[in-house]
């Protein structure tokens, strides 16, 4: 998919979510701008991160143990090993991972990204959620529709506000996906850290990145229709399936992970 793609020009007076995450996982793929950006964000933002990057491992490695060889990773961000497919492939060789995210300096790293075990096949498309349609046209290229598909919405659905409808571009994902798929998916809250949100909140404001936590009442209505699985929606260090659990501490995410019936 990264054939042909044109390559777009990083605008590095902007800050960017994605480049934010990666400043605040320890990454080097960002500018001056994202770093303001989580310079100004509470303390416990890096922590909270580690905590979401961490859910992602265990859920993918769940599923993977559990059969699913095919993953639709959109917001994908930038890449920080071990990737969802390097988690996937470990497992399952033979999986296939499409990744999808907006920010072009993603695009720079696409080559990294497809390094996939040669058994199985990982592929990239820029492209961004609020286009659902077009990802699902080209996620089609690599992946089979008419077999189990994880999709994977990871610290992504905070930057869309209410009247962007997340609800229904995730509904519209969801419905494309056949029975026995799955949904992993994480959300920013502040119901931990009540104390921070407006920190929080207004260090992005600053950086004109738009940025809703929801409660998580708000966060139900994401697993509409879906049968969540053990231990349901619940904080970032409280979702695990198997033995050794984490450390039981605060979390900004809530996480769930749930079947299509």
């Amino acid at each position: 998919m990264t054939a042909g793609i044109p390559r777009p020009r990083i605008d590095t007076s902007k800050p960017h979510p994605a480049r934010v995450y990666d400043w605040l996982l320890g990454g080097k793929d960002n500018y001056p701008v994202d770093q303001q950006v989580g310079e100004t964000l509470p303390e416990e933002a890096r922590g909270n991160a580690a905590r979401n990057r961490a859910f992602m491992h265990r859920a993918a490695a769940w599923l993977a143990k559990d059969g699913v060889d095919q993953f639709l990773d959109i917001g994908t961000g930038i890449p920080t090993e071990p990737n969802l497919h390097q988690i996937v492939q470990a497992l399952r060789p033979e999986a296939r991972i499409v990744y999808v995210d907006n920010d072009p300096i993603v695009l720079r790293h696409a080559e990294a990204l497809l390094t996939s075990r040669p058994e199985g096949a990982t592929d990239f498309l820029l492209a961004d959620v609020r286009q659902p349609g077009t990802i699902l046209e080209r996620a089609r290229e690599v992946l089979d529709f008419d077999r189990p598909i994880a999709l994977s919405l990871i610290a992504l659905l905070h930057f869309l506000p209410d009247d962007e409808d997340p609800y229904r571009l995730v509904r519209t994902l969801v419905e494309a996906l056949p029975s026995g798929s799955s949904l992993i998916l994480s959300h920013g809250t502040a119901d931990q850290h009540p104390e921070l949100q407006q920190e929080t909140e207004a260090a992005y404001k600053k950086g004109a990145i738009p940025l809703r936590m929801r409660t998580r009442s708000e966060v139900e209505p994401f697993f509409a229709g879906l049968e969540l699985v053990d231990p349901g929606l619940v904080f970032a260090t409280e979702w695990y399936r198997e033995e050794p659990a984490p450390v039981q501490e605060r979390s900004g995410f809530y996480v769930g992970v749930a079947r299509v019936p």
